[in-house]
């Protein structure tokens, strides 16, 4: 049966060589299927959205956060900061970074 580590293990596989859309495609199944995501991989996918630049897509990732108790991971808002500084949106970033409790 597969949890959450073997989603996680495929996602950031996906993303390590260079296959960011099936990544995202792969998350959404995830859900689909009710597996939920923890921090692992919401960084995972938020590494996705920077290496294709949608910014769209990484919104609702971060809106998902927002939504659960990884909000205040610090390698979770590390990634947000990334992939919103990657998609060229330094505003947001500023923001994650200024709203982070903890940072390293």
């Amino acid at each position: 049966e597969r949890n959450v580590v073997s989603w996680n293990t495929m996602i950031a596989g996906y993303v390590r060589h260079g296959y960011g859309n099936d990544a995202l495609t792969l998350f959404k199944q995830m859900q689909t299927e009710g597996v939920q995501p923890d921090g692992i991989t919401f960084v995972g996918i938020l590494k996705a959205c920077a290496s294709l630049g949608v910014l769209e897509q990484g919104k609702q990732v971060h809106a998902s956060i927002k939504k659960s108790e990884f909000d205040a991971d610090v390698f979770v808002g590390n990634a947000l900061i990334d992939m919103y500084s990657k998609c060229g949106s330094i505003e947001d970033a500023q923001q994650v970074f200024n709203e982070m409790h903890e940072r390293d």
